[in-house]
């Protein structure tokens, strides 16, 4: 079996490639969707020796599905945004502590100790709903920060004008964690000149304002803000893992994830290095759920195994997955 100790301990590909593999024969055989959904495409699990042969479950299988490989109870629910009347995806989660590790264990990998950082989080659209699991990881983050300034804001706009002035004049290393139309409607109010701040926009309009190409977004929201780059965070409902950005939209995973790029014409085929096609995730941290899902996301993988979003497939059912579209 398995465990999340195997997974965040991972440190090189073989070690990857070796427990992906044991992660797919585990949930073939105890994910009752997956099961089926393997079924459908013929596979033979025996024959399963690398990771292009894994079969990827289609992201939307989250909406209409109980996608879970263990009899455990559930612990928490996430669900997706969605206007009224859209079909949400629900991510059952039977263990919440591995969504924990990962995110604060991804968290370090790039950022360092929490506890160099007051976190400010300007989340609006997610903060009014249920189910969010990006609030669960940032309020988990705000709490770890062990700082009395750190905390949440919604429409309180001056009060959060003067914290951030404040702090960053001070010499505080601060993390701004914004949705895309909260923090544009920020600067449209006041322009900052911040030194120490990091600001991380998650993706989304919302329906609040109209999609733009990341490039003209970033540029925005870097004179805005008086910075030179602007970090991003590119993680869903359906995964328990995030991939971060330090600038100019290129994502770096950590060690228990892997973007496979995909033909947009064939499925079960993979394209090469800087083509585009629609974005595989490999989350190992899913272990009860699924850890291989086909996202409705175009993207592009670098040498370096970095990757870009680049849009989605259909741009009618935009959520909040750092998505901006061409």
């Amino acid at each position: 079996m398995i465990t999340a100790t195997d997974i965040f301990a991972i440190s090189n590909q073989k070690q990857f490639e070796k427990i992906a593999l044991k992660v797919f024969r585990y949930q073939h055989e105890n994910n009752l969707v997956y099961r089926a959904f393997c079924d459908l495409l013929k596979i033979e699990p025996q024959k399963v020796k690398t990771l292009q042969q894994i079969p990827f479950l289609p992201i939307q299988f989250f909406k209409s599905h109980a996608v879970v490989s263990n009899t455990n109870p559930v612990q928490n629910t996430f669900t997706s945004s969605g206007t009224t009347g859209m079909i949400t995806s629900k991510h059952l989660v039977t263990d919440i502590s591995i969504y924990e590790e990962s995110y604060r264990q991804g968290f370090s990998e790039f950022y360092g100790n929490i506890e160099d950082y007051v976190v400010l989080a300007l989340l609006p659209s997610y903060l009014e709903r249920e189910g969010s699991s990006l609030i669960y990881m940032v309020e988990d983050l705000i709490q770890l920060s062990n700082h009395p300034e750190s905390g949440f804001y919604l429409h309180n706009h001056e009060e959060l004008i003067k914290k951030l002035t404040e702090l960053d004049q001070s010499g505080q290393n601060v993390i701004l964690i914004g949705v895309t139309f909260a923090l544009l409607d920020l600067i449209e109010k006041h322009q900052f000149q911040l030194q120490n701040t990091i600001i991380m926009e998650t993706g989304g309009m919302k329906g609040k304002r109209k999609e733009m190409i990341r490039e003209e977004l970033h540029q925005q929201l870097c004179e805005g803000f008086g910075v030179t780059a602007i970090h991003s965070e590119y993680g869903m409902t359906e995964l328990l893992s995030q991939a971060y950005s330090l600038g100019e939209g290129v994502f770096e995973c950590p060690s228990w994830i892997q973007i496979l790029i995909r033909d947009t014409e064939d499925a079960l085929t993979y394209i090469p290095q800087g083509k585009t096609g629609g974005i595989n995730v490999i989350d190992l941290a899913n272990i009860n759920s699924c850890s291989f899902i086909a996202t409705q996301d175009l993207g592009k993988k670098n040498p370096n195994n970095s990757f870009e979003v680049l849009g989605r497939f259909d741009n009618s059912d935009i959520r909040g997955c750092n998505l901006m579209v061409i």
